[in-house]
């Protein structure tokens, strides 16, 4: 995989990023959890966004980057899927 530097910014050719895409899409992936649902709320500061949603009984809570929420350009209404994939699970004494 080669990138191109602009200042801060990684740019990939789409020829490369083609390439990738149908790689990973051939592999498969490795999250085993999809759950598609309904987005409830986006809440967004300066750094991070929250989107919340409903998939069923399910209350679905993701914290991600502001530039990734900005690019899936989610509104509550919106159909997504919740694509989990969890490394480390903590339970903690009640």
């Amino acid at each position: 995989m080669t990138f191109e530097r602009r200042g801060q910014q990684r740019y990939m050719s789409s020829d490369e990023l083609a390439r990738l895409l149908r790689e990973r899409a051939a592999a498969g992936g490795s999250a085993r959890n999809r759950l598609t649902g309904i987005v409830l709320a986006v809440r967004r500061d300066d750094v991070m966004a929250q989107v919340d949603m409903a998939c069923g009984p399910h209350r679905i809570v993701s914290l991600m980057t502001r530039e990734a929420a900005d690019q899936l350009d989610l509104k509550p209404g919106d159909s997504a899927t919740a694509v989990i994939k969890a490394t480390t699970v903590v339970v903690e004494r009640s």
